[in-house]
This record gives structure tokens, C-alpha cells and sequence, in this order.
């Protein structure tokens, strides 16, 4: 099956555990009409062994109970923090016995006939896949192995989105160098066309910005193949936009900086020589469309306190 944008790994670990950062995929997925259907049959704790059944039984919080939480809104490391409070308490021990377990699914147990099956379903080489995960991997063309790990993926990207006048750069700066990190502010890598364009009050259409959209995820994708990790300041105004430049999730983490218009349009006000104007800000705020995944915190914030606030609730250091 095609890869789809958005669905992680199930290699991929949110906290200690793997599996709980896929299942809040397909939460998320599923409720902007974008989980294909044969992904919503093993939706659930409905099927005891299916990877969300046990990622819940593990947890000791219901399926229902952790959906409702996901759709709220917010990052996963703010959900994952929920249902450690909610359920059943698990030390390090346990969640390491529970990534080799779930991990190693498949690989001369009880559900090694049913994997062979699947292999041969899917098309694959026989013996390509010696776990569940694996096959999921290369099912989803990813490299079987290549995501494999008990150790958490580092967040080697935060975007920090918002309309004009929230702060993205300021912030992004403050961020950036607290961890060490590189910035990079995205309304640089505009081509003149899209700067004369904004710079005469003419707001951006999407043709406009695809090219955009592919530049930013390019230079942040070059950034951290040679091994840096980025703090990007960019609008991302739509779940389109932000899939664009940011498509695998186990890695990135969106930072919404909410703020009202009235606020952010005294702040355009006092910024000299700016290309964003009052019609503009409202322009953005009518293609705004909130991020269901994201760090969200208060525009009106001093930026150190929103950078620290950000660096407390990823994990980052």
C-alpha cells in the first residue's frame, strides 16, 4: 500500500512506548476523512490482539477515553502525559519488556503463520519481513529496519506556525537558541514573485504557495540529513500545508502560537516597512485552520516563556 501521509511507523515511540503515536495518527486521520478503510476495521480496542487493543490495554485507558482526549486537540506528547495519568502507572521496565514484545509480533510466536500469510498477501518476497512492524514498514514503503529502534526518534524538526504577528520569529530565534539548534525563518525562502505579490496586498493563492511549501521542506530536510536539528518559523496555515512540509510525524512537532486579531494587527502596526497589512492579517485568519496536533500556547506570551514553555512540554533539551 501506498505510504500515507501522516501515518508513522509503528516503530515510532511517543514517550517510552512504540505503537501510541501511530494509533493517535489514525485518530487524526480518521476524522479529517483520510484513513483509508481498511485501516478503520482494526480501529479500537474491539479486537484484543490488534496493536491499538493492546496499546490500551497496556496503558490502562480505553480506546474511547484516549479518541476523545486526541480529537481535543494537542501534541502527543501532551496526550501521552493524559493517559499516564489516567491509567495504570508503568516504570521503565515495563515499557521497555512492552517495545520488544510488540515489536518482535510475529517472529516465531503464535502469529508467525499469520504473517507468512500476509507477506504473500501484500505481494512481498517471502522472508522480507520477520515482524508485524516490518511488515507493516514495507507494506507502507518504508525500509524494513530502517525505522527499527528501541530508542525514541529524536524531534529533529519544530515548526512554530501561527498568522502574522504571533511571534513565529521571535520565538523560533528564542527557541533556536536555547537548544543550540539551527532556525530558519520560512517567509525567506519566498520567491520575489510571492514577495511583490504580498508586498501589493495580494494574498497568496495555493499555486502560489507549492513551490513555496516544497522549498521549506527541502531546506529543512537538507538541514537535518547532514545531521542538524531545526527550529522553523513558519505560518502553515492549513493541514495541507503543514503535510506539505512536515509529512512524517514521528520526528516533528508543531508549535501553534494562538493569538486574537486585535492583538496581532496593533502588532503588524508597529512593525516598519513590513509587507503584511491589516487586509492580509485577516486573509490569514480566514484561511487558518487550527492544528489538531499542536503545541499550543498563548501568542500574547513573553517569548522566553513561550521558548521554555515549548522546551518542557516536548522533552527538549
Amino acid at each position: 500500500m501506498k505510504r500515507i501521509i501522516g501515518l508513522r511507523s509503528p516503530h515510532a515511540r511517543v514517550g517510552r512506548i512504540v505503537c501510541f503515536g501511530r494509533m493517535l495518527d489514525k485518530v487524526r486521520l480518521h476524522a479529517r476523512g483520510l484513513l483509508p478503510p481498511e485501516y478503520q476495521a482494526n480501529m479500537g480496542d474491539g479486537k484484543p490482539t490488534q496493536f491499538d487493543g493492546r496499546c490500551c490495554r497496556f496503558l490502562g485507558v480505553r480506546y474511547e477515553e484516549i479518541r476523545a482526549r486526541a480529537l481535543q486537540g494537542g501534541c502527543d506528547e501532551e496526550i501521552m502525559a493524559w493517559a499516564c495519568a489516567q491509567g495504570t502507572p508503568r516504570s521503565d521496565d515495563e515499557c521497555l519488556a512492552w517495545n520488544r514484545f510488540m515489536t518482535k509480533i510475529g517472529w516465531r510466536d503464535d502469529r508467525s503463520d499469520v504473517l507468512r500469510e500476509r507477506v504473500v498477501e501484500y505481494g512481498l518476497a517471502p522472508g522480507s519481513a520477520q515482524t508485524m512492524c516490518e511488515l507493516i514498514d514495507l507494506d507502507e514503503e518504508r525500509p524494513a529496519g530502517g525505522t527499527r529502534s528501541w530508542e525514541a526518534p529524536p524531534v529533529s524538526v519544530v515548526i512554530v506556525m501561527g498568522v502574522a504577528g504571533c511571534g513565529k520569529t521571535t520565538v523560533g530565534r528564542a527557541l533556536s537558541g536555547a537548544l543550540g539548534w539551527e532556525f530558519v525563518d520560512a517567509d525567506n525562502l519566498h520567491s520575489p514573485e510571492n514577495i511583490a505579490k504580498m508586498a501589493a496586498g495580494v494574498p497568496l493563492d495555493d499555486a502560489d504557495r507549492a513551490p513555496w511549501l516544497d522549498a521549506v521542506r527541502s531546506d529543512a530536510e537538507a538541514r537535518v540529513a547532514r545531521g542538524a536539528r531545526v527550529v522553523l518559523a513558519c505560518s502553515a496555515l492549513r493541514e495541507t500545508y503543514r503535510s506539505a512540509i512536515a509529512p512524517d510525524p514521528a520526528n516533528r512537532r508543531f508549535v501553534y502560537l494562538k493569538g486574537d486579531f486585535e492583538l496581532l494587527k496593533v502588532r503588524l502596526a508597529g512593525r516598519s516597512g513590513h509587507y503584511m497589512k491589516e487586509p492580509m492579517l485577516r486573509s490569514q485568519f480566514e484561511t487558518l485552520e487550527e492544528p489538531l496536533d499542536a503545541l499550543t500556547i498563548d501568542a500574547a506570551l513573553a517569548p522566553d516563556e513561550i521558548a521554555g514553555r515549548i522546551k518542557g512540554a516536548l522533552g527538549l533539551q
